[in-house]
């Protein structure tokens, strides 16, 4: 095993699992902190950076909300703020490089990309960002943030997003048998990104879909083949150790997780605020065509409104493109 006391701690979750139009978006979040000293219990950086972060808005008092992305994003009717306002602030203000002026800047820090589909052109995203507050502001927060993090001697390693846009997504539907697998693909992905970290501990905590608990294959695939020790799979935790002569590696995939690690809610509020910003872009470019068609979000009911709305504007070929499949 690695020596020293260093721990790497990523996060993982989603956004749009469920909707009928626009993207699935899949994110992890990490973070470096030394002079941990594993005890079985995992890090509370909500405790660790109290002094700027909270889990609600309502006790925020400068500070920044992270949490469920559900529990942040405000009701699209939000008079006060933006939406996406909770959203926006904690995504920006962790990025450990300079904040993002636009999208496509935003995107090629998170690695993340739209596909040709022409809803996702980059003419029909936000001028510029952030789209709910003014720079300055988000400055602040930021300084705050990372100067708790330095006090914590914990090191943002930043966040990255897997976008899987509608074709992409029905592709792998078809090529894996079902979205829960499109979903696993994913976070798989992801596993495989963190698990060789440069730590003498590496813990990787994902968000659990209920319906499921074994993913020791998922976890072995992302480790390149090693061995993958099953240590719990409970309702609600599904916890698994890595081979490996260097690191203690584990994974663990909670119900709810992005209640109890900060790296996931940070990995939730991504995932959202990615899919966010894509259907603005895909409503922008539907508004250019039908100026009274009004905005959707994609989820079921609202999605089948929108498609009776656009009629016969969108061509057999673009509904094909940009409906998913379940």
């Amino acid at each position: 095993m690695a020596s020293g006391t260093t721990l790497h701690y990523a996060g993982i979750d989603e956004a749009g699992y469920g909707p009928m139009l626009g993207p699935l978006c899949v994110a992890s979040s990490a973070f470096k902190i030394e002079g941990w000293s594993p005890d079985g219990h995992a890090p509370d950086l909500w405790s660790m950076l109290s002094d700027a972060v909270c889990r609600s808005p309502r006790e925020a008092r400068g500070r920044l909300a992270f949490n469920d992305s559900k529990k942040l994003k405000l009701a699209n009717s939000s008079k006060r703020r933006h939406p996406l306002y909770h959203l926006e602030r904690g995504v920006l203000a962790m990025l450990p490089a300079a904040m993002p002026e636009d999208e496509p800047m935003l995107l090629g820090v998170l690695g993340a990309q739209f596909d040709d589909s022409p809803w996702y052109a980059e003419r029909w995203g936000s001028p510029g960002l952030p789209v709910t507050t003014d720079r300055g502001s988000l400055a602040i927060d930021r300084n705050t943030l990372h100067t708790a993090m330095a006090r914590a001697r914990i090191i943002p390693l930043g966040a990255r997003c897997e976008i899987r846009c509608e074709a992409d997504y029905n592709q792998l539907c078809t090529q894996l048998g079902n979205k829960a697998e499109v979903n696993g693909a994913c976070v798989s992905a992801l596993i495989a990104e963190h698990i060789d970290a440069d730590a003498a501990f590496v813990r990787i905590v994902a968000d659990r879909q209920s319906g499921r608990s074994d993913y020791r294959e998922l976890v072995q695939a992302a480790s390149g083949g090693r061995a993958v020790e099953v240590v719990a799979q409970t309702p609600s935790v599904s916890a698994y150790r890595v081979a490996d002569p260097w690191r203690d590696v584990a994974v663990r995939f909670e119900v709810e997780a992005e209640a109890s690690h900060l790296p996931v809610a940070a990995a939730s509020m991504t995932a959202k605020y990615v899919r966010e910003l894509a259907m603005g872009r895909f409503n922008r470019y539907w508004a250019s065509r039908m100026p009274e068609l009004k905005p959707t979000a994609g989820y079921t009911t609202d999605a089948r409104r929108w498609l009776a709305e656009v009629g016969g504007e969108a061509t057999k070929a673009e509904r094909t493109r940009m409906i998913r499949r379940s």
